[in-house]
């Protein structure tokens, strides 16, 4: 259901979408996330909890592809109403690129390394999604470097010197909020899926 439904969604995304450069650099992670998820779906499955999560990624990166993180008409409609200086969409896709990988590089590492549940394994996991965030940055700048004009939509800095810095403080936020929320369901599921 994830699948399909996360398949509708990029097609979607993809039709008349508002810039095909953005909507290919926005859309890029959902396409690799595929290409790794369905082949190794078999033999090594994930919980349920990280494939919903990674589905919510996905749907927010394919909205973003579609619209650009500037332009997304509900947060445009939040920006007016609200007054704000810029439509925060861009910062919900920083928030949860730190919230979503926080789950998937925890199960990772208790499932492959010998890393044990406590404080290091919390270290390492924030420290997986601020090196995912910091990537993702350097791939903005690079972006902007090569194409130049094309670039603005991808980058969706909106004015925002800052833009960069508070990105990684929001995936910092969002992977220590998963962690501490939902800790203990994930390791609910893992019991499950680690007794199979």
């Amino acid at each position: 259901m994830l699948l399909g439904t996360a398949g509708v969604a990029f097609v979607w995304s993809v039709v008349r979408c508002y810039d095909r450069f953005t909507w290919a650099m926005e859309a890029f992670p959902v396409i690799v996330a595929a290409v790794v998820l369905v082949p190794s779906y078999r033999r090594f499955r994930l919980t349920n909890l990280a494939y919903t999560l990674i589905w919510i990624h996905a749907i927010i990166l394919l909205v973003g592809a579609h619209y650009t993180y500037a332009r997304m008409p509900l947060f445009d409609w939040l920006r007016e109403t609200f007054e704000w200086s810029r439509n925060h969409y861009d910062r919900v896709g920083h928030f949860a690129q730190g919230f979503i990988p926080a789950i998937v590089a925890r199960e990772i590492l208790v499932r492959t390394s010998p890393v044990k549940k406590g404080g290091w394994l919390f270290f390492l996991v924030i420290c997986v999604c601020l090196s995912i965030s910091a990537a993702y940055e350097l791939l903005e700048w690079t972006a902007a470097v090569v194409s130049a004009d094309n670039s603005v939509a991808f980058l969706a800095t909106q004015g925002d010197e800052w833009d960069t810095q508070k990105d990684m403080a929001l995936c910092l936020v969002g992977s220590v909020s998963a962690l501490v929320i939902l800790g203990g369901l994930h390791d609910k599921q893992l019991e499950r899926v680690l007794e199979e």
